[in-house]
């Protein structure tokens, strides 16, 4: 169960990578630049603090309750699951062949 479940975890982290890859086309439209800044400083000191802060214990204990004893019957039933379609922008594959070659 607990490979079945790391393996799942692995499909939607490769399908989360994939869209944030192919869904999003980004251009730079304007260079950046840095202002220029002037500055003078003289130097500064940090506060001091005391701090007197409390524990806190995890125990355990034993006690007796009332639970419910089920049996479970599983059935097959055909139901209708959501799907994933991904359709990236026009331009994002080309964007990506020709960086690629």
């Amino acid at each position: 169960m607990k490979t079945a479940t790391g393996i799942i975890l692995g499909v939607i982290a490769v399908v989360a990578i994939a869209i944030g890859i192919y869904m999003v086309d980004v251009d730079q439209t304007e260079e950046a630049s840095l202002p220029d800044v002037d500055v003078s400083v003289e130097g500064g000191n940090l506060p001091k603090f005391d701090a007197e802060v409390g524990s806190v214990s995890i125990t355990e204990e034993t006690a007796t309750v009332k639970v419910p004893d089920v049996d479970v019957t599983m059935e097959e039933a055909e139901i209708s699951v959501p799907g994933l379609k991904v359709t990236p922008p026009e331009n994002a594959a080309d964007e990506v062949a020709a960086e690629s070659n």
